[in-house]
């Protein structure tokens, strides 16, 4: 009877300290989501500010794209690299050293009184998103319990939030109080480097842990050969690629479009821009569905469809068409490759969203 008893109070601890492992775990990612949210709106504030620049600096379209550019191989292109550096050499804290990387580029662009610095500080700001990305990716799938669509999807969520409202923060904040107030937002900064500091303590104790088998960080193994792994990250690419095409598009010259179309105001095309991208929220928060299981399928042809009619079939500044168009082009982000580590996933993010920005600043340049 004693033993029953003793038994079953053995199993009640073990339950409840499982119980507070998985809500340790849901909270890391909530955790990411919510820097992934500050990161991104930190980040976001770039492309808002170039009506501003071009009018306090005297800017070209050229010049504009060389910022697009810069910023895109900064955030994008270096985050393969970074990616592969983290699967040999994990580096726990690297998160917040990547975010504080932001806070100077921010501090940076609050002060820059030139193109030049401008460009530079652009770059910094790129380079913390670079930093970020791979390594939380990474951690976000630790945490999973296994739920890899689902915490991607949590992660790829506060991402999408935070870049819609880049462009309602400019309209209200930055234009009315000038290039200076830039420097407020890196209080979010120092906010994100707290939290991950605290994410960067949890993964370092998970990294040290005995490795359980079948526990819940154990990795999937799916004997799949390179090349099957080779064709499936081009293809995550060429479709990330497509929807990356169009969104970096509007998301640099929309407000332009719109001021000089319609004769709006720059606060007011923000409050439009802020619309498109909300949109972009919106369908991730769809795809949440479709990464859990049900609609998987359903998701690249909506996907495609928001393409065709998204950046040039509505001619006036109106919310239904790019802005219902990217909530369906937002459906098909949240699923990560299964056998995913760093490296991997980064390239169908860094890769695929640096060609628009070469090709936006190509054809600003011709545009210039």
């Amino acid at each position: 009877m004693s033993t029953s008893l003793s038994a079953e109070r053995s199993e009640r601890r073990r339950d409840a300290r499982r119980g507070i492992a998985e809500g340790a775990a849901f909270s890391i990612i909530f955790a990411l989501g919510f820097s992934h949210f500050l990161n991104d709106m930190m980040q976001s504030l770039v492309p808002a500010l170039y009506p501003m620049w071009k009018g306090a600096y005297g800017l070209s379209f050229a010049q504009i794209g060389l910022i697009t550019l810069v910023t895109q191989v900064t955030s994008s292109l270096l985050q393969p690299a970074v990616g592969l550096f983290a699967d040999h050499r994990p580096q726990p804290y690297s998160l917040a050293v990547g975010m504080g990387v932001t806070f100077f580029g921010l501090l940076l662009l609050a002060s820059a009184d030139n193109y030049p610095l401008l460009v530079f500080a652009a770059a910094m700001v790129g380079v913390g998103s670079a930093v970020f990305h791979p390594e939380a990716s990474r951690v976000a799938r630790m945490a999973s319990g296994g739920r890899h669509g689902l915490a991607q999807s949590l992660f790829q969520v506060g991402g999408n939030i935070g870049s819609s409202l880049g462009p309602i923060l400019a309209a209200f904040i930055v234009i009315p109080k000038g290039q200076a107030s830039i420097a407020w937002f890196s209080s979010a900064a120092l906010l994100a480097m707290t939290v991950l500091f605290a994410v960067g303590n949890w993964y370092r104790k998970e990294r040290v842990a005995p490795a359980r088998p079948g526990g819940r960080y154990a990795a999937e193994r799916h004997h799949l050969s390179r090349r099957k792994v080779g064709w499936s990250v081009a293809i995550l690419m060429a479709l990330v690629f497509s929807k990356s095409f169009y969104t970096a598009s509007l998301n640099s010259y929309y407000t332009f479009y719109l001021i000089s179309k319609f004769d709006l105001s720059v606060e007011t095309a923000q409050i439009y821009l802020f619309a498109f991208l909300a949109a972009v929220a919106v369908g991730t928060l769809i795809g949440v569905r479709s990464a859990t299981g049900s609609a998987g399928n359903m998701s690249y042809g909506a996907r495609s469809w928001g393409c065709c009619r998204s950046p040039w079939c509505c001619p006036t500044p109106i919310y239904s068409g790019p802005a219902f168009s990217l909530s369906l082009s937002g459906w098909s982000w949240p699923r990560p490759p299964r056998r995913s580590s760093s490296m991997r996933w980064s390239s169908c993010r860094g890769g695929s969203d640096w060609s628009p920005g070469c090709s936006l600043a190509c054809r600003s340049a011709w545009l210039g």
